[in-house]
């Protein structure tokens, strides 16, 4: 079997050489190139056509966010970020990252990790990123052109049943920062179904995450206060799970608890897709998105059987169809949606609420 083919972009010579040091160690990667410039990074790419970039998002030159966008748009490449970077300004970059095309991002290791520990999750982040198809992202290219992105012209599907939906939980992965951004971008100012969201994003690379969706909706978003009440209908607003705690609801109020992780995940979307369907039953709308491994297929099975609608996004639009498709063979979806999609229904589904409210 070919060895897959790694390019480290790292501007820190300390951390290069270690990034080069543990992907040359292992037998079935190839370390073929080293750059620790952006301009520099974006004509190795060109030139040797790696299987992996690992990116650093501080570079002098061109930075992470304009390498990525080079590459996705003129030779996709699946890209890691390896980062350290917990100011706002470049985490915002980060996700913006992520939502141009790069697959994943990890921290660099830190002295609270054992370096081993650290090394062996770098080689397995790395192996999987590998085996993720990446699509061209025209963004670069059509704003060279002086043109934007045609707007989704999605329509709604039929709506499925009468109830009054009160509440929208949605969940995520690999992927997801896009998707989510996506889907927030289609959202009247107005929309009266609270949001809880999960994506993993762990650690102190998640600290602005809630910040960053806020600047793609004309919702509110934050990260929840432990106890806070339940978001009501007719609340336009994201809670989005904090890193490293999961969120749940429990009589009435939002809860952050530092319970053991579910499928090596906390937050976990089973987590969050559970507490609603005890909570919210029928009343809930659920939306499993593009992710890796199969963190919530449970819970959008414990939401469908209290009676509330799920929806899992469909293969052709998902970065890593794992999370979703998991959930479509176990029957837990209820629709499974293009991207484009998901926006319309829960629109329809908040008009739809809104008159069933106006009737009672």
């Amino acid at each position: 079997m070919a060895k897959l083919r790694i390019l480290v972009v790292e501007d820190s010579l300390t951390v290069r050489r270690h990034l080069c040091e543990v992907v040359s160690g292992d037998p079935d990667l190839e370390l073929v190139g080293e750059a620790d410039e952006g301009n520099q990074a974006i004509a190795m790419v060109e030139r040797l056509r790696p299987d992996v970039i690992t990116l650093d998002m501080v570079l002098p030159g061109r930075n992470g966010l304009e390498i990525t966008e080079h590459v996705m748009a003129y030779c996709p490449t699946p890209i890691l970020i390896v980062s350290s970077s917990i100011n706002r300004g470049d985490l915002f970059k980060t996700y913006d990252a992520l939502a141009a095309g790069a697959v994943e991002v990890m921290e660099k290791g830190c002295g609270a990790e054992n370096p081993k520990e650290w090394d062996r999750r770098f080689l397995a982040t790395v192996k999987l990123v590998a085996r993720i198809k990446v699509i061209t992202h025209l963004r670069l290219k059509l704003a060279r052109l002086g043109m934007a992105a045609a707007p989704s012209s999605a329509v709604a599907p039929p709506l499925p049943h009468p109830t009054a939906t009160s509440l929208v939980a949605m969940g995520g992965s690999t992927g997801a920062p896009s998707a989510v951004a996506q889907i927030l971008r289609q959202l009247p100012a107005d929309f009266p179904l609270p949001i809880l969201l999960v994506i993993h994003i762990g650690g102190p690379l998640g600290g602005a995450f809630a910040d960053w969706l806020g600047t793609h909706s004309r919702i509110p978003a934050r990260y929840p206060t432990d106890g806070e009440p339940q978001p009501r209908w007719g609340t336009p607003l994201l809670l989005v799970a904090p890193p490293d705690r999961h969120m749940v609801l429990r009589e009435g109020r939002v809860h952050l608890t530092a319970d053991p992780p579910r499928h090596s995940c906390r937050p976990s979307v089973d987590v969050l897709f559970e507490s609603v369907a005890n909570e919210v039953g029928a009343q809930a709308v659920a939306c499993l998105l593009t992710g890796m491994g199969k963190d919530g297929a449970d819970g959008l099975q414990a939401v469908r059987r209290a009676g509330g609608l799920t929806v899992a996004q469909d293969e052709a639009t998902s970065v890593v169809f794992g999370m979703p498709r998991e959930a479509i063979l176990r029957g837990s979806a209820e629709r499974v949606l293009a991207l484009s999609a998901i926006a319309p229904l829960l629109v329809g589904l908040a008009d739809q609420s809104h008159s069933a409210r106006r009737r009672a």
